[in-house]
């Protein structure tokens, strides 16, 4: 398969699962008494384009291990997932956090609406996450309001953050760069898959599977983002390229090199396709995003 033609087959995997998740949100994202203001830079900043990678992963897992039941509720984790991802952007740009000023080829929230306004958006984005799952009816929404809290939380995707900018300890080499990314990045694209799979009422074994299949795969998307950082445009990325070795940020390029970098990215995403061995054929899907992620170029 050619870097053309994966680049359009990613797209075509993921498009049904964008679509849907998009037409959610428009119907969720906003609470009626939400001031105008703030409910236009939610969506701002949640109907950007983007992959929607992590909603994906929720329909997709739900899939590879159920057939049909707790289909609503993965629909409110997928959105419920895809507002804590956009917080979290959202929070990364800010001039105390990246200081960014582009985000899925736009100008980031902070720019468009103020800082303060960016950073209310945020808290908003979060907090409505949690609503929109609660707001289910499902038993089974506190279990994956648990998953999501503990993703997003201080010791989740938070710690991470914390981590990569160096605000607390962090062991030299592979180790610690594993570390942050265990938790920067592995962590919610872990749970938007366990989350998945728990709605579609997954057995012990298949959500073991899956969630050691997301674990890998995401930390191959962060070895990849660290290659493309160096190595894309504004254009193809939606970002500002260069931020990473601007900002003196351990990553894998710096760490290990470019080259043994993208070989780490291969090498992860091979370990995940093969976690999904007990799924069987109904884990093809799941393989298919994985090796997609890892030959994308933007």
């Amino acid at each position: 398969m050619t870097e053309k033609q994966c680049i359009d087959t990613l797209g075509e995997l993921l498009a049904p699962h964008r679509r849907q998740v998009e037409r959610d949100l428009a119907d969720w994202l906003v609470e009626p008494q939400t001031p105008g203001p703030l409910a236009e830079a939610m969506r701002y900043s949640a109907m950007a384009p983007g992959k929607r990678l992590r909603p994906a992963l929720v329909y997709m897992s739900a899939s590879a291990v159920g057939s049909g039941r707790g289909w609503d509720l993965a629909r409110r984790a997928a959105v419920a997932v895809e507002l804590v991802h956009t917080y979290s952007l959202v929070h990364d740009d800010l001039p105390a956090m990246d200081d960014d000023e582009l985000r899925r080829g736009r100008p980031t929230a902070h720019v468009m609406f103020g800082e303060a306004m960016a950073i209310l958006v945020g808290d908003a984005l979060l907090t409505r996450a949690f609503g929109v799952l609660a707001e289910s009816g499902d038993p089974s929404s506190g279990r994956l309001v648990g998953e999501l809290a503990a993703a997003a939380g201080p010791a989740g995707m938070i710690a991470g953050q914390i981590a990569d900018m160096g605000m607390c300890d962090v062991k030299p080499g592979v180790e610690g760069l594993r570390q942050i990314h265990v938790t920067k990045t592995a962590a919610l694209i872990r749970a938007a898959a366990r989350m998945g799979a728990l709605a579609a009422g997954a057995k012990p074994d298949a959500l073991q599977a899956v969630s050691r299949f997301a674990e890998l795969a995401g930390l191959a998307f962060q070895a990849v983002d660290d290659v493309l950082d160096v190595t894309g445009t504004a254009d193809e990325l939606g970002k500002t390229p260069g931020k990473d070795a601007a900002g003196d940020k351990r990553t894998y390029v710096a760490l290990l090199g470019l080259d043994r970098a993208s070989q780490l990215g291969r090498e992860l995403t091979d370990q995940a396709v093969d976690a999904l061995a007990p799924l069987g054929e109904s884990g093809g899907d799941l393989a298919d995003l994985a090796r997609m992620l890892g030959a994308r170029t933007r």
